[in-house]
């Protein structure tokens, strides 16, 4: 039984929040669809999450400078979990 189209797990700047499932940007399945896509790139997919990661970092520091995440954190949530 179809519940509808899919939906990407993409991020809702510059909360850097899933659309679908509102988990911390990438969250589970948006990182399984970057393996996909990447797949056999790991260069690739390295320089894009370092692009997105400075995306983030910029945003969810403006945002909440006090209570956010701190910058290890947010390198940890984009650059520690690709094999």
């Amino acid at each position: 039984m179809s519940t509808g189209p899919l939906r990407a797990h993409t991020p809702i700047r510059p909360l850097w929040l899933c659309r679908v499932c509102a988990a911390p940007w990438p969250c589970g399945e948006a990182r399984l669809a970057l393996l996909h896509r990447w797949q056999g790139d790991r260069t690739g997919l390295a320089h894009h999450l370092t692009g997105m990661y400075r995306e983030a970092l910029s945003d969810l520091t403006t945002l909440n400078p006090h209570d956010g995440p701190s910058p290890a954190e947010i390198f940890r949530r984009f650059l520690t979990w690709p094999p």
